[in-house]
């Protein structure tokens, strides 16, 4: 199949650095591809390329005749626009549908009628990706589209892109968006393109395997450099003719070597802990919390104990941070008791980055401006090295935060907050604007983590890897406990987080069938569909967790099986804690669902 668009031999230079060197991109039909490297190796750079927005040094590239792009910025810029609609149809072609414009902007949580100067970033964000997917181009350039979406909306925009027929390049961090929808990984790392035919589920092994590969071929040349300088010293006069090119082949590789700058310095996480904790942490009992006629929390009850690891999701609004400073006590709930356990040291991490003052220093928002070394969990390190640490590098010492980028403000808040000695870490989205290795080191360190973790986060798979239990939204005020990560709720309760509105988003086939065929309300005296297949299915489920379950148990009644393999033991454990909750989940269903048929028939 032919490409619709081909980048061959990109460079371009900023500020004397060679940023892209040689970078390809090519792009075909139907084509889904991600675009994945460090923050700061030019992925964003490279697309705007593609979508015609920024010329390289050098380089070509060719766009098939009649090929329609769109593009979507990491900070779509709305002004000189009265309202989001008018923004939103001023993308639109000449033949382009102009009511799924408005039509996109209402799956999307917006009227139309919002005023620019007026929107949070994630109303932007959401009305750049009404803008961009409203005239269904043939290519779609998307710059961190996630950015800024709760997880309703998340697994929305994913629905309707693999429903479009768009060949599509996507950034994002979120590496469970890229699996599901990416058949092409395309790596930029250290200025060239490597292209992997398979989707980002393959990258991290294909990627550590180069990386393995070219460090051993850097150690095969180091040892033939100091080879080879043996021999100028101690063998053969170098002076003599036909020994000028062994000597010239010596610099080579020299050269060779310091331009070499081999793979990114990794980001190296500080052993995180302070002095532990009591064994309860947090409990939480029959508590509720509203905000006048709304209630945010209603009879909500926890035990946190030390170790737990607990996330929490629900969509933007339903009170996710309210319920995280209810568990850490700095707000008071209107009913019910939080008790705090003894000795606790607590850290946060907030998502708004408030405590960043944009004209401090880099260094001085490290240090709190006293000299030029860091206290890191009670020992007194260099600035600058612990700068290095979280890929700073010693020249942006004295910038300024307001030049950073949110990937790099991401980084100096993970560096502060994990100086600080904790034995309970509260993570409000961390993982914000991380790229994906400074996201599988932050990862490890909570694994090691020795105390409790609270994490709010819309990363499904950060989730999955890190947390034990998740608190989920189920409706207004109702908070639900969930064993296991992400995905173990969605196979105990079989959807994932529902939006707040009244109203499911779903993914859009056709606007106009959409907008002419509004949803029915199920008739009275019959079960909906999904009540209906629920009854239907729900019993064989209940009987196969039953009998997970007993196997489980049986397994774990083995006289000798915590001595001869602790690790079984402990996998085992935790399987069974995961059916239980899985039965119990299903059980709950069924019964609702019976009482519901039961009312309905009389």
């Amino acid at each position: 199949m032919a490409p619709l668009l081909i980048l061959r031999g990109i460079q371009l230079t900023f500020g004397g650095h060679p940023l892209l060197n040689g970078a390809d991109l090519s792009v075909s039909e139907g084509e889904r591809l991600c675009l994945v490297g460090r923050n700061g190796s030019g992925k964003s750079t490279l697309l705007k390329i593609a979508a015609g927005m920024v010329q390289p040094d050098k380089g070509d590239r060719d766009l098939k005749r009649g090929i329609s792009i769109r593009y979507l910025p990491q900070e779509p810029d709305l002004s000189g626009f009265a309202t989001t609609l008018a923004y939103v149809e001023a993308g639109l072609g000449p033949h382009d549908d102009a009511y799924r414009a408005r039509y996109l902007l209402e799956q999307l949580g917006l009227t139309g009628a919002e005023e620019p100067g007026h929107l949070s970033g994630g109303e932007i964000r959401r009305a750049a990706l009404a803008r961009t997917l409203a005239p269904q181009p043939d290519v779609l350039l998307l710059d961190e589209p996630t950015n800024h979406l709760d997880l309703p909306l998340i697994e929305w925009l994913e629905a309707t892109l693999k429903e479009s027929r768009s060949a599509q390049v996507l950034i994002s961090h979120d590496r469970r968006f890229l699996t599901n929808l990416s058949r092409t990984t395309i790596w930029l790392d250290r200025g060239a393109t490597r292209r992997l035919d398979q989707g980002f589920g393959a990258f991290e092994v294909w990627r550590d395997d180069v990386l393995e590969q070219e460090e051993l071929a850097r150690h095969k040349l180091d040892r033939k450099i100091a080879m080879e300088e043996d021999w100028v010293r101690y063998g053969v006069s170098g002076r003599r003719k036909r020994n000028q090119k062994r000597l010239a082949d010596l610099h080579t590789m020299k050269r060779t070597r310091r331009e070499d700058r081999g793979s990114l310095g990794d980001v190296a996480m500080p052993e995180v802990g302070g002095e532990m904790s009591a064994k309860l942490v947090v409990e939480a009992k029959a508590v509720s919390k509203s905000y006048g006629d709304r209630a945010i929390v209603k009879d909500f009850s926890l035990r946190v104990m030390r170790g737990d690891r607990i996330g929490i999701v629900g969509p933007n609004g339903a009170g996710k941070t309210t319920l995280l400073n209810l568990l850490n006590g700095s707000l008071a709930p209107d009913q019910g008791t939080v008790r705090q356990g003894a000795n606790l040291e607590t850290v946060t991490l907030d998502q708004s980055r408030d405590s960043l003052d944009p004209m401090t220093t880099l260094q001085d928002a490290l240090t709190g401006g006293h000299g030029d070394h860091v206290a890191v969990n009670g020992e007194s390190r260099h600035v600058i090295g612990y700068m290095r640490d979280f890929l700073f590098d010693p020249n942006q010492a004295r910038v300024r935060v307001s030049v950073l980028s949110g990937g790099e403000r991401g980084r100096l808040m993970l560096a502060r907050a994990l100086a600080k000695p904790s034995n309970v870490l509260i993570l409000d989205e961390p993982t914000n604007d991380l790229d994906l290795e400074t996201l599988e080191l932050l990862q490890e360190t909570l694994a090691n983590y020795p105390g409790t973790v609270l994490l709010v986060s819309h990363d499904r798979d950060f989730l999955d890897r890190t947390i034990d239990r998740l608190i989920a939204y189920d409706g207004p005020g109702k908070w639900t406990v969930y064993a296991g990560g992400y995905s173990d709720m969605i196979a105990q309760r079989g959807h994932g987080v529902e939006a707040r509105a009244t109203q499911k988003i779903a993914p859009a086939k056709e606007a106009k069938e959409a907008s002419r065929e509004p949803p029915r309300a199920p008739s009275k005296g019959k079960l909906s569909f999904k009540d209906a297949h629920a009854l239907k299915t729900l019993p064989e489920r209940i009987k196969t967790l039953e009998a997970e379950i007993a196997k489980l148990k049986a397994k774990l009644a083995t006289p000798d099986l915590f001595a001869r393999d602790p690790r079984a033991f402990a996998a085992t454990a935790s399987a069974l804690e995961t059916a239980g909750a899985a039965l119990a989940a299903a059980e709950d269903e069924w019964l609702a669902v019976e009482m519901r048929r039961e009312e309905l028939e009389g």
